[in-house]
């Protein structure tokens, strides 16, 4: 298949198109490079550079003719789309229904959506979320990931484009970007590695999902069967801190650093957990990198490629 992957040259993306390519997909690499880096591009697959909003959108896939589009380009920062909700609503929304009206005037047969378990659900009322807990986003990332999820049920009822939306909890690994507020574990280990101290924003005690990129990696590769539709949280079932989180590292590293805490911010919840019990059933799919293990992984990695 011919598959379009939009933010293939950053974190999760990436991933996702070294899989694709390793299947044999052929992959186009949409992507503006705000947060991606062009080295992250796999060679074998090619590359546009190119805004999601930019009106041109229509006639790269007028002239490729995807049979496949995964949509993994986002303004992706909470923090960030609280100080600018418009910029976070014109790049997330505008720039979707962008891409999904290029996908329905050139016969897209399916569209995989990255979304977000946490930050849609907002606080939980129980504890792990499913696919029907009330949606209750605290933030504008939230809201417009929201509203994709919404516009893609639209595309479905009215123009027939199948569609697969992953709920995503917090994704870690290799390439994920430290710069920036987003991707705790990236930040603390480049922060540790580097001789700086990380910050904890709150008293720590917030606890997140997270999910290996591997596994994340494995879902959506399953997203291409024919079989695979609809909504699923891709998660782990299992909440940690980030103090957690910060101790795992602080002793993996060899670390002295202290525990330094800073004022907890705005749009972010106290507490999340999704559970992936769906996606196990419909597609067979598990997490099976535990966090120790993960969290070690990335470490590594990072060892050999920060400079």
């Amino acid at each position: 298949m011919k598959i379009a992957v939009t933010g293939g040259a950053g974190f999760i993306g990436s991933h996702i198109v070294d899989a694709y390519i390793e299947e044999g997909h052929e992959v186009v690499v949409i992507d503006n490079l705000s947060t991606g880096k062009k080295e992250n591009v796999n060679p074998k697959a090619r590359f546009i550079e190119i805004d999601i909003t930019d009106p041109e959108i229509p006639e790269i896939f007028e002239e490729e003719r995807f049979d496949i589009l995964s949509h993994h380009a986002a303004q992706a920062n909470v923090r960030e789309s609280v100080r600018e909700p418009g910029f976070d609503a014109q790049v997330n929304i505008i720039g979707g229904i962008n891409l999904y009206e290029a996908a329905r005037e050139t016969g897209i047969k399916k569209i995989i959506f990255s979304s977000t378990g946490g930050a849609i659900y907002g606080e939980q009322k129980y504890f792990p979320a499913d696919e029907r807990h009330p949606k209750r986003p605290c933030s504008p990332y939230g809201v417009s990931k929201l509203a994709n999820e919404k516009y893609l049920v639209y595309y479905k009822t009215i123009h027939n484009i199948e569609h697969v939306i992953f709920r995503y909890t917090n994704v870690y690994g290799p390439r994920q970007n430290p710069k920036g507020e987003a991707g705790v574990v990236a930040i603390f280990i480049s922060k540790l590695l580097a001789g700086e101290q990380p910050v904890i924003y709150g008293d720590g005690t917030q606890t997140r999902d997270y999910n290996y990129i591997d596994d994340v990696v494995r879902a959506n590769v399953l997203a291409l069967d024919e079989k695979a539709k609809g909504i699923y949280n891709c998660s782990t079932s299992e909440e940690h801190s980030v103090n957690t989180i910060f101790r795992i590292l602080k002793y993996r590293m060899g670390s002295d650093a202290g525990e330094v805490y800073g004022p907890a911010q705005e749009g972010e919840q106290e507490r999340s957990v999704c559970s992936h019990r769906k996606l196990l059933k419909a597609l067979g799919w598990k997490p099976e990198t535990n966090l120790e293990k993960g969290l070690i992984k990335t470490i590594e990695w990072f060892r050999e490629n920060q400079a």
